[in-house]
């Protein structure tokens, strides 16, 4: 067990059981989130910003508040704010004040943030295919299982 993982990392031996499947974890989700990222890129923005946007879009036309939208991303960033901005700089993003509380600033997906989005989710979508490609339905939910065991106690 953990071949693969021992040629990744140059190593012959791990600690515990505990520390092979950390690392497991660890460079699976990198290796994911690269391809991800690369992909993303090629269109001018992050993985990050591609999170906000896809957040965004299950809220069209509505918006989300900034703590909103940190609390759905898929890695919280701080600096949503900022990274907001930079949608916002593209054309991709708006902010607008609610009509319930004036004070309470929303952002929301413009049609181009939208049309982006259609352009990206194709490119992304055989990157999520490589599970599938790798486990059958038994195993992807097995998998889902046991990952939220370990993630669980944070909800």
């Amino acid at each position: 067990m953990g071949a693969v993982l021992k040629k990744r990392l140059k190593q012959s031996h791990f600690e515990s059981t505990e520390q092979e499947a950390v690392l497991n974890i660890l460079v699976c989700s990198n290796h994911i989130k690269s391809r991800i990222e690369a992909v993303c890129l090629k269109y001018g923005i992050t993985q990050a910003q591609f999170n906000v946007l896809r957040i965004l879009n299950g809220k069209y036309p509505e918006g989300y508040p900034r703590g909103d939208i940190i609390s759905r991303m898929v890695e919280p960033a701080p600096d949503v704010t900022r990274l907001v901005d930079r949608l916002i700089k593209q054309g991709l993003v708006e902010r607008f004040a609610s009509k319930q509380d004036r004070r309470l600033s929303l952002a929301r997906i413009t049609k181009k943030g939208r049309y982006e989005l259609k352009r990206i989710k194709p490119k992304i979508d055989p990157l999520i295919k490589i599970v599938s490609d790798k486990l059958n339905k038994t195993e992807r939910k097995q998998l889902s299982v046991l990952l939220e065991k370990i993630y669980s106690d944070l909800f």
